[in-house]
């Protein structure tokens, strides 16, 4: 807002889009590759026989989150992402989701403003 020059204003926005669109890649990353910590606590140790087969079980759990991540980016409709996280009942699912549903919206907005200003780059 502090320039005039309206070359430089698209190139601000630029910058400010490509800035939140890394940070969302960021975000689904960490998300997706989020390693989930073990329980803490003597029942733990006690049972290490088990400790195998819960690795096992967050490896199909990371596995899953990013075939979701996966799925989500070919989904550009944000009533489908809603009924999804609707039907999600893990709160990880539902995080990407909802994080999904904010990049979906946030691309609207930069549409829609496009669409309304035809000679600028928003």
């Amino acid at each position: 807002e502090a320039t005039l020059d309206l070359a430089e204003r698209r190139r601000i926005r630029s910058a400010i889009r490509e800035l939140q669109r890394q940070e969302l890649e960021r975000d689904e990353e960490a998300l997706a590759s989020k390693r989930f910590r073990p329980e803490r606590g003597s029942h733990r140790q006690d049972d290490k026989e088990n400790w195998p087969r819960s690795r096992h079980l967050e490896e199909e759990q990371q596995t899953a989150l990013a075939a979701l991540s996966r799925q989500l980016e070919a989904i550009t409709d944000v009533e489908e992402l809603t009924k999804l996280l609707r039907a999600a009942g893990e709160y990880e699912e539902r995080k990407l989701i909802r994080a999904a549903i904010r990049k979906l919206r946030a691309e609207e907005i930069e549409g829609e403003a496009l669409s309304l200003h035809p000679g600028s780059s928003y």
